[in-house]
């Protein structure tokens, strides 16, 4: 609709814009005065006509002084004849010059034919055809309304194309899609063996993680055309789109076999059937059966293969997951340390990164980041270095955009009183002080006093290798470090804040796993609760209660029995510290943020390196 009065107006603009322009040519420039034939005639007797100029029955004059003047004579006589009945003096019109204006046959026709009747049923021709062209498109866009939205991907484009070497880390995954590869590649092989290669492969892992780069580099491997859509372009308003779409998605990538189809978040179609209010007529149903369909439909020579990706296994129909469907799963998992150096070089590779760089160090600072969260960080240093006016990349940018994308940027101009930045710097060396002296509690990498994002300060602390398991030990430690700022207020400011609200928290909620989840207490190995999440409702989960009220209160003792051990154990160390953390606290109040090796030296700990520097020990 939008379109359409859009192309009226321009017909309307169009029309005005010729009758403005058609106006402006065929009126004078100067208005000529309208005279009788008795005035020209006592005009000629007194000889003030220079030129009288006769264009059918109209009169052009022009007297001696310049002066234009317009009059019509008699259509069924000529001028002279008319002149004469008025008794003009003849010997004063020979002394006129008379011009006679021949009208041509075009101009004939512009002015008698065109202009009166031609050009406005023009006009409304144009503006029909207007109305029938955006009525033809509407057709067409109807017509292809079912078509598939795929973007293919041509193998032949090297600047789109990505290979295993632009996905770093994921050495796991590579070998099990590298089959895939040599499958696209040499077909025969597999099939004179009798071997069926997996029609689909479904991709898990945590957003950010590489799934779509990832099916981009099978693609690339094989030099294959590449298909992407998301699962979300499947579904319209109107059933039956997406199913339609489905065909022809499918339709196209057998056409172009060997061809890779990549549906990204699959969930968004493949959830649960009968989990949903509606009924089977549903729209995201239809397309899920219309995918089922397709996949079952593939022949045994078909070189087309189906990737999804998705972080919501979990909901996914198992219509969807059985064998010769999704047969192969591959989990991308976050990377460990050694994999994070690894995407930070490959992230550095095109930018100017300062020699004196250690990657190694940034590595073990962002533990627990994705894929995309390092080229985040890289490119954010980038942005922090041209703000500052630098050519190159310096260790301080990069360590910087580390705490921006977890904490948020800084918030210098925040006006805190002396009394406040007081307490935040007892908080912080609390939490510093505790988890530099438990050994159990992860490396002290950063401490500082600047508010970032929410947080008025904060103690960044990472562990040197990666730990996919934890103990009991490192939960209790973590526990007393989480505890040490609410302990440092109380002992040495002499009341508490609402700072530590979101640390006793944490502390409450890990205390509670480790009682109903992990089996760390005295209550016996097994699990308390189970945890149900509503599919059709998003996100909720709803917990079912699998013990008595009096184990409930038996778990409520064991959770404020961690919580006080935690507290007297912080309290202990302030307390035997309490030098120590005087001095953390003035260094902080003078210079606002403690690196590692700083923090370090305050406190005594020595740091001996081991294997390039790959394990530390605390020795305090």
């Amino acid at each position: 609709m939008e379109k359409l009065l859009k192309n009226v107006g321009f017909v309307v603009l169009a029309f005005l814009l010729i009758s403005t322009v058609m106006i402006l040519y065929s009126g004078p420039k100067q208005k000529p005065k309208d005279v009788s034939l008795s005035e020209i005639v006592n005009q000629i007797n007194n000889g003030q006509i220079k030129t009288i100029t006769i264009d059918a029955n109209n009169l052009a004059i022009e007297l001696n002084d310049g002066t234009k003047e317009k009059s019509v004579k008699e259509p069924q006589s000529s001028l002279t004849e008319s002149l004469s009945n008025y008794g003009v003096d003849k010997d004063k019109i020979k002394e006129v010059a008379i011009d006679i204006k021949q009208e041509s046959g075009t101009a004939a026709f512009f002015g008698g034919v065109f202009v009166p009747f031609l050009l406005p049923f023009l006009l409304i021709g144009a503006f029909i055809w207007f109305m029938l062209r955006q009525a033809q498109r509407g057709n067409s866009q109807a017509l292809s309304f079912g078509l598939s939205k795929a973007r293919m991907t041509d193998p032949k484009d090297k600047n789109k194309r990505t290979t295993f070497a632009d996905v770093a880390g994921a050495k796991e995954a590579k070998e099990e899609l590298g089959e895939i590869v040599e499958f696209l590649k040499h077909p025969k092989k597999f099939i004179s063996i009798g071997a069926k290669i997996p029609k689909g492969v479904l991709l898990l892992g945590s957003p950010g993680t590489g799934k779509t780069l990832m099916a981009k580099a099978v693609a690339g491997e094989a030099g294959v055309p590449f298909f992407n859509i998301s699962g979300s372009e499947f579904v319209e308003m109107f059933v039956g789109v997406g199913a339609s779409r489905v065909r022809d998605l499918f339709k196209q990538a057998k056409k172009a076999a060997p061809a890779i189809v990549f549906i990204d978040e699959i969930d968004a179609v493949g959830r649960h059937r009968g989990a949903g209010l509606g009924g089977g007529h549903d729209e995201r149903e239809q397309t899920l059966n219309q995918i089922l369909v397709e996949m079952d439909g593939f022949e045994g020579t078909t070189s087309v293969i189906v990737i999804a990706a998705t972080n919501r296994p979990d909901v996914l129909d198992p219509a969807l997951l059985r064998p010769g469907r999704f047969d192969r799963r591959v989990v991308m998992d976050l990377p460990d340390i050694n994999e994070r150096e690894e995407i930070l070089k490959i992230h550095m590779k095109n930018k100017p990164i300062e020699k004196e760089v250690n990657v190694r160090t940034l590595a073990e600072r962002t533990s627990g980041f994705s894929g995309a969260d390092l080229a985040n960080l890289v490119n954010e240093a980038a942005i922090l270095s041209v703000r500052r006016n630098k050519k190159t990349i310096t260790e301080n940018e990069l360590k910087e955009s580390i705490e921006k994308v977890i904490l948020g940027p800084e918030r210098r101009s925040k006006a805190i009183n002396k009394k406040e930045k007081e307490i935040i710097a007892y908080h912080e060396a609390g939490h510093a002080l505790v988890g530099a002296i438990l050994p159990n509690a992860d490396p002290i990498q950063k401490v500082s006093i600047i508010a970032r994002g929410q947080a008025g300060g904060y103690t960044l602390s990472a562990p040197t290798e990666d730990k996919s398991l934890h103990s009991r030990a490192y939960f209790i430690d973590e526990l007393a470090t989480l505890l040490g700022g609410h302990v440092s207020e109380q002992m040495f400011m002499g009341d508490v804040t609402t700072g530590p609200s979101n640390d006793l928290q944490r502390a409450t909620h890990m205390a509670r796993a480790m009682v109903t989840r992990y089996g760390m207490s005295t209550l016996g190995p097994r699990t308390f609760g189970k945890k149900e999440e509503m599919v059709f409702l998003g996100r909720e989960i709803s917990e079912e209660r699998d013990y008595s009220d009096h184990t409930a209160e038996a778990i409520d003792a064991e959770v404020s029995r961690y919580i006080s051990d935690a507290y007297k154990t912080a309290e202990r160390i302030l307390t035997e510290k309490e030098d120590i953390l005087k001095k953390i606290v003035a260094e902080l109040l003078e210079k606002e943020t403690i690196e590692r090796d700083e923090f370090n030296k305050i406190v005594g700990i020595v740091l001996p390196e081991k294997e390039n520097d790959k394990e530390e020990t605390k020795t305090v």
